[in-house]
């Protein structure tokens, strides 16, 4: 079974390049272009490339900062846990830099992620590669082993897969999901989804996954 993440207002409270933005003082044109692709407004890769050319000249340790103070979202710690217990490989697939997921990796044992990775010289954020824009085919080419360096179990299977997400560009995962979540979401997601959380807390979906193998 697999369950896969969003992470910016899913997995933590919050969108890195907004809160980036605010050392460049660029906060309100990046998060209106941010807020239009989490809508669907614009396309995501192009909103993700006209934020980094606002965000270009910020220090490496400074996004670095930026990621490690993001709150994680509450009850995801409890969540993912209890999502192992019962049988789930946990991922996350995520428009967000790789500075941040990384982090999650780490604190949440996430089992898999995939990100954009932030590029850097002479320590001034320059540009970004862009790794993930469709996120089911992201998922789909990792079941068929298309990242060597990173192989799903042999035994897992897409058919019983759940998604939990809240932006526009997440929407394609629907199409291979058994269950779709959507926390917190945006109205083309909730008119989509399966289910549909309101609360800022995690724990808000485990009756649901639940239910499903019950």
């Amino acid at each position: 079974m697999l369950a896969i993440f969003d992470t910016e207002g899913v997995l933590v409270d919050g969108e890195f390049m907004p809160q980036a933005a605010r050392l460049s003082d660029k906060e309100k044109e990046v998060s209106e272009i941010t807020d239009q692709g989490v809508r669907g407004d614009i396309d995501w890769v192009t909103g993700l490339h006209k934020r980094v050319e606002l965000l270009k000249g910020i220090s490496y340790d400074d996004c670095c900062s930026i990621a490690n103070e993001m709150t994680i979202m509450d009850g995801a710690f409890e969540t993912i846990s209890e999502l192992k217990k019962l049988g789930f490989t946990t991922i996350t697939v995520s428009g967000g830099p790789d500075i941040l997921i990384n982090r999650l990796k780490k604190e949440l044992n996430l089992d898999y992620v995939f990100c954009n990775d932030l590029v850097f010289e002479n320590n001034k954020l320059t540009n970004i590669n862009v790794n993930v824009d469709h996120k089911a085919q992201v998922v789909m080419n990792w079941f068929d082993g298309k990242f060597p360096n990173s192989l799903p179990p042999h035994d897992l299977s897409i058919d019983t897969a759940i998604s939990i997400v809240d932006g526009a560009n997440d929407v394609t995962l629907f199409d291979i999901c058994k269950l779709n979540i959507a926390f917190n979401a945006q109205e083309i997601v909730k008119n989509n989804a399966d289910v549909i959380i309101h609360k800022k807390n995690l724990l808000e979906i485990l009756p649901h996954v639940k239910k499903i193998l019950s």
